[in-house]
């Protein structure tokens, strides 16, 4: 069956963990624009009610406030007013450097009791399944570009582990609920994505450069600025996912851009977009920051009919005019 990923799937209630967050935010807006019913539960620990503010008040939107951590199907209940989920998308939990290292405990009960709450949400109710696991599964890979037969190379005690861990073992939860239960689930892994929502200070690279640009500051380049990364722009990776949820796919199935850019070569062109003075100043390159990162996406190309369409100078410009339009 051919696979259209262009729109996305018609799912009657959709329930969206994180959903306040900058990914999250963009899904609950694709689904609830294509005639969903949205909950987005979120405890705003990172996520902004800023994220949403354009769909409170919506027909079919609704926003719970709530820690996955503790079970959260009663809200869900009562504050649903249409039909039980079909869909629980569950994208809660720290992702940015800066808010992993500084919430490492609640990042890893987000990751395993956070995980299997949602878990249980969708079993009670025979929904479709969508763990969002991470590129990070590869930790500093010693495969290049990463195809998800590649276990990974990860420190378990390092600073990252913290976050590389928790979507390890959020994997393994959902694979073992397909295997113990005949779960419908899915998992996605996420190269990095950026695009208008994101925090100028969370410590992601396109966020950070984008905003010392715009203020004029040098931009921090760690290390000698060769390292790579491999960047999605935020409606490709939507698309991504939503094609993952369609689907019967247990996974993992990478969902990124396959076309890698270093450090040094994003901070020169942001310069370029946005004309800025600004300078590059190379700081020290954080512990266990990988030295590469790039997604094979062989299989999503193959069963999702998927591939990123959005070229990086187009989604920079779109996400630097986002930026500009925000309160200094």
């Amino acid at each position: 069956m051919e696979l259209r990923t262009d729109s996305p799937p018609r799912f009657r209630h959709a329930v969206v963990t994180g959903g306040a967050g900058f990914l999250g935010s963009h899904l609950c807006t694709a689904l609830l624009e294509s005639g969903c019913e949205v909950t987005c539960v979120d405890d705003f620990c990172t996520g902004r009610r800023e994220n949403v503010a354009h769909l409170v008040g919506r027909r079919g939107f609704t926003l719970i406030e709530a820690d996955i951590c503790h079970p959260f199907d009663a809200e869900v209940a009562g504050a649903a007013g249409g039909s039980p989920p079909d869909l629980v998308l569950n994208f809660a939990s720290p992702a940015s450097p800066a808010d992993y290292l500084r919430m490492p405990l609640h990042t890893l009960e987000t990751g395993s009791a956070g995980t299997r709450n949602a878990l249980d949400l969708a079993r009670r109710h025979g929904a479709r399944f969508i763990q969002a696991s991470t590129s990070e599964a590869y930790g500093d890979p010693q495969e290049h570009p990463q195809s998800e037969r590649y276990w990974g190379h990860v420190n378990p005690v390092g600073p990252r582990s913290v976050y590389d861990e928790a979507k390890r073992f959020g994997e393994a939860l959902t694979a073992a609920e397909a295997r113990a239960r005949g779960g419908n689930v899915g998992i996605v892994r996420l190269f990095n994505t950026y695009g208008p929502r994101m925090r100028g200070y969370d410590g992601r690279a396109v966020p950070t450069f984008v905003r010392q640009a715009l203020a004029g500051e040098d931009l921090t380049v760690t290390g000698d600025g060769r390292q790579t990364r491999s960047l999605a722009y935020v409606d490709d990776t939507v698309r991504g996912v939503l094609a993952m949820a369609a689907s019967e796919l247990l996974g993992p199935v990478n969902i990124g851009n396959p076309d890698e850019i270093t450090m040094q070569e994003l901070a020169e062109l942001v310069i370029r977009l946005t004309g800025s003075p600004s300078g590059l100043r190379f700081v020290e390159r954080p512990s266990d920051d990988p030295a590469v990162r790039c997604p094979d996406i062989t299989l999503a190309r193959g069963k999702l009919q998927w591939e990123p369409v959005v070229a990086a100078r187009d989604g920079l410009e779109r996400t630097i005019e986002w930026f500009r339009r925000q309160p200094s």
